[in-house]
């Protein structure tokens, strides 16, 4: 009887290590719990964020752009920019553009982080809002537009939407801290898509406008066109 007594703890402890062997072994053999990726929400109403900006709507712009440049790395799990919804991320950057419009980071973010997506489609959309943007204020915000241009002709191989952006900056962004090399892009956008005539014809325009002043860019500009006629064959 006590020997009996003496093996059933012995049985028991035998089976609860069993029990927990087999435990150890089910809840190894399950794959890791994957993180889930939360959707952007939509962005609020310009009228709420004002509100919650409490008179400082500077500061609360700055907060609402980390907070849409942060959404990418959630805990747990690493979101790819092509897979965020970029119609959501352009209406949230257009937040942070309309809380401080003097701000520059929402155009060069749309320009230069999420335009530089591999994604064709997502990238004209960030490529669109910088162009729409830049419409609104040409003279401060033409490096956005003339980087949106480098990226349509570079990246998306889209001559005439690479013209369309530098033409903007040529017509609209005319002030004085405006470097010669934004308004001459669409020159050399209009050589490379083999319009040497139109390349002559905005040469000789900028030339009577008036708008150059500095000699050496109109040396330049002189010795370009003699250059196309050179090489122009009637």
């Amino acid at each position: 009887m006590g020997a009996a007594q003496r093996q059933a703890p012995r049985a028991v402890l035998l089976a609860v290590l069993l029990a927990l062997a087999l435990q150890i072994g089910w809840q190894a053999s399950r794959p890791p719990p994957r993180a889930r990726a939360q959707d952007l929400p939509p962005a609020p109403s310009l009228a709420s964020l004002r509100l919650a900006a409490l008179g400082d709507p500077v500061a609360l712009s700055k907060a609402t752009m980390l907070y849409v440049q942060g959404f990418d790395e959630q805990a747990g799990i690493s979101i790819a920019w092509r897979d965020l919804d970029y119609r959501k991320v352009v209406a949230w950057l257009q937040r942070v553009l309309d809380l401080d419009p003097r701000g520059q980071y929402p155009l060069l973010a749309a320009s230069e982080v999420y335009g530089g997506v591999t994604d064709p489609a997502r990238a004209r959309l960030m490529l669109d809002f910088v162009y729409a943007s830049y419409l609104e204020d040409p003279d401060r915000r033409w490096p956005w537009l003339a980087h949106a241009a480098l990226v349509a002709k570079h990246r998306l191989h889209d001559l005439p939407l690479a013209r369309r952006y530098a033409e903007a900056i040529r017509l609209h962004a005319t002030g004085p801290g405006v470097p010669a090399w934004a308004r001459e892009l669409e020159i050399f956008i209009a050589e490379d898509m083999n319009e040497s005539d139109s390349a002559r014809a905005l040469i000789g325009g900028l030339l009577r406008s008036g708008q150059i002043t500095d000699p050496h860019e109109l040396k330049f500009l002189s010795d370009r066109l003699d250059q196309l006629n050179a090489g122009h064959k009637p």
